[in-house]
């Protein structure tokens, strides 16, 4: 009998584990796939040698997570740091481009250039104080208001109908509109600014890495890990009900609260259940991966710098391609979040061939292949894009969550980004990781911080576990 049972063996899952067995726990962890590694899992989707990151592909918070800090991530693997961390290409052959120098970008945003400077240099500058805000729970004071108070005025700034009043080039609207569309929903709002500006900000800090290997890298670093304090994984092992791991000391379920609700089957005080299923999940994304024989033909030379390239034209139309989404409609132009990690890591792919990373935003429980659509968006930017394609995969949102049953019909995020979902996610608490179950604690993206491969939510939940049921304090972490 195990000290503790992990359900789920995603990026937080494992980082739950990983602490857990640190502290001298025994622990197992329940994979109900063949392979662990949830959303930053990679593997060979359509031919041999060629790699692909079936969600996660690039990792700013691999490098600036607090968790992954105290871990030494980037001192288990390698990563790739481009010096253009995302470019937003245009019409006419113009770009917005975020090079990790923040000099660099501001002579490249022109009239903007100074504007952008105020809007974001204030928070590189505070980069830990603002993360150990937004990656812990914002219901809390945080340890260094001024940071606090830097990040919500730049939010404001940017989440608010008053969005234009700081930039006046397309360039530099752009830029920062694709960053902040990477929570589905519409524009503005505070929660895609908030999210995109702690992204935004990484960009000229820690940079916009891409893991050597691909995104299984991450997972299996922590797997190691695991095993080598005492840990055990076990794959292929689908956790139906509390009951199958009801002899642990603590449980913690790196889980959606749709399965948790299943899995309880009844043990949950009615209101907690209510809180729960009140929880929202927010509209989804069609993932389409590329074969190509050639790097994507951009018409701008610094988009093949890129490590991230966010594709769908002007501010303007990014807002109406989003609104369209949440109207439940498919957008005629969507916005595409785009990698090309075959540049960059030459694992990815043989010599000659590139691997091509993409998806684009749709209603959730969409089952329509928009593969046309993104090519096309592509070729806009792009000519002779179809000319280098040898082979596509697409999966779609329903086939999304039929991979990962805590992307709710197609949901990656595992749950709505809104405002109420900030504050109570997934119930309104100051412990949210906590249930009313004794020893069952959730870890997964549906609590705070929320989405992204940063291990927080599985650290706070197995901090908060080791106090309350074993007495423990938190362990060293790194290596």
């Amino acid at each position: 009998m195990a000290d503790v049972e992990v359900v789920g063996a995603g990026p937080n899952g494992l980082a739950a584990a990983v602490v857990m067995a640190r502290a001298g726990l025994s622990v197992r962890v329940h994979e109900a796939a063949p392979t662990l590694g949830g959303g930053s899992r990679s593997l060979e989707l359509m031919e041999e040698g060629h790699l692909h990151d079936f969600c996660s592909a690039v990792h700013p918070m691999a490098l600036a997570s607090p968790f992954f800090r105290a871990f030494e991530l980037s001192r288990r693997i390698g990563f790739a740091v481009p010096d253009v961390s995302f470019a937003h290409p245009l019409d006419g052959g113009r770009a917005g481009i975020a090079y990790r120098s923040m000099e660099q970008t501001v002579a490249g945003l022109g009239a903007d250039g100074e504007a952008y400077r105020r809007l974001l240099q204030p928070l590189s500058d505070r980069e830990q104080d603002i993360l150990a805000f937004t990656l812990n729970h914002v219901v809390r004071v945080p340890a260094k208001p001024e940071a606090a108070v830097r990040f919500a005025l730049a939010v404001l700034d940017q989440g608010l109908p008053s969005w234009n009043r700081r930039f006046r080039t397309d360039e530099a609207k752009a830029l920062v509109t694709g960053v902040m569309a990477h929570p589905v929903g519409t524009l503005p709002s505070i929660t895609g600014a908030g999210a995109g500006l702690v992204l935004n900000l990484l960009a000229h800090t820690v940079g916009w890495p891409i893991p050597v290997g691909g995104s299984q890298s991450i997972a299996n670093a922590l797997a190691l890990d695991l095993r080598e304090h005492g840990g055990e994984v076990v794959t292929n092992s689908r956790i139906g009900t509390l009951a199958e791991v009801s002899d642990a000391r603590a449980v913690l379920l790196d889980v959606a609260p749709k399965t948790f609700r299943t899995m309880s089957r009844g043990r949950l005080p009615w209101g907690y259940d209510a809180a729960l299923s009140a929880f929202t999940y927010g509209n989804a994304a069609c993932k389409v991966d590329f074969i190509l024989s050639a790097p994507v033909p951009w018409t701008h030379p610094d988009l093949h710098r890129a490590g991230t390239a966010h594709l769908g034209g002007t501010r303007e139309e990014i807002a109406a391609g989003e609104r369209q989404v949440n109207q439940g409609k498919h957008p005629d132009s969507p916005y595409v979040l785009l990698s090309q990690p075959s540049s960059f890591d030459p694992t990815r792919a043989p010599e000659g061939r590139h691997t091509l990373w993409t998806y684009c935003h749709v209603p959730r429980g969409s089952t329509r292949d928009m593969a046309g659509a993104i090519t096309a968006q592509i070729e806009r930017f792009a000519p002779g894009f179809r000319d280098v394609v040898v082979r596509s995969h697409t999966t779609t949102a329903s086939e999304l969550e039929a991979y990962n049953a805590n992307y709710v019909g197609g949901d990656f995020s595992s749950g709505a980004v809104n405002l109420r979902q900030i504050v109570a996610r997934p119930v309104p608490s100051l412990q949210p990781w906590a249930t009313p179950i004794k020893g069952v604690y959730l870890c997964s993206q549906s609590t705070p911080p929320g989405p992204g491969v940063h291990g927080m939510a599985g650290f706070n939940a197995a901090r908060l576990a080791l106090r309350r049921e074993f007495g423990l304090p938190v362990p060293v972490l790194g290596v």
